[in-house]
């Protein structure tokens, strides 16, 4: 297979081995091989039940491997640095998920890229602009850029009152 990007979502809500979230965070980006850019760690409120808030970033990568062969490595990963199966959307050492890849759509049972839910993930989206503003969704054709400021402004319009 031809080398190939990635978006890697990487959060955090819980210390672990390297420490307080922000440091799993950027432990994970430094186990992470191919990284060719790196966005800053930010702070977001948690989904779900989770009380504590996430520790997130995004990372692009280069690499041979195709969705499932990197989804397995990123699930090593995360089993590596105390990452145990738990509640949905609880609190996790480490998440690492597979957000966008330059090869358009990836669908099984168990993977689908592009991430079925990152194009309303504030704590996704802004990251990934930062390094990758013009990546282009292949579901709905829009850049990362457009889709980060339908985000904010949803976000906006619930504040409404």
């Amino acid at each position: 297979m031809p080398t190939t990007s990635y978006a890697i979502a990487i959060g955090s809500n819980r210390r672990g081995r390297h420490g307080a979230p922000e440091r799993e965070v950027a432990a994970a980006m430094r186990a992470l091989r191919g990284v060719v850019t790196a966005s800053a760690i930010v702070s977001s409120a948690p989904l779900g039940p989770s009380i504590r808030r996430f520790a997130n970033a995004v990372v692009t990568i280069e690499t041979r491997e195709t969705p499932p062969e990197l989804l397995a490595r990123l699930k090593q990963i995360e089993r590596a640095f105390g990452r145990r199966r738990g509640q949905r959307w609880g609190a996790r050492v480490i998440d690492l998920d597979i957000i966008s890849w330059s090869g358009g759509r990836w669908t099984a049972r168990d993977l689908i890229v592009p991430h079925p839910a990152f194009r309303e993930r504030r704590f996704v989206l802004g990251p990934m602009r930062t390094i990758a503003a013009a990546w282009r969704d292949p579901v709905t054709g829009l850049t990362v850029r457009h889709l980060a400021y339908r985000a904010q402004a949803v976000d906006r319009r619930a504040l409404r009152p």
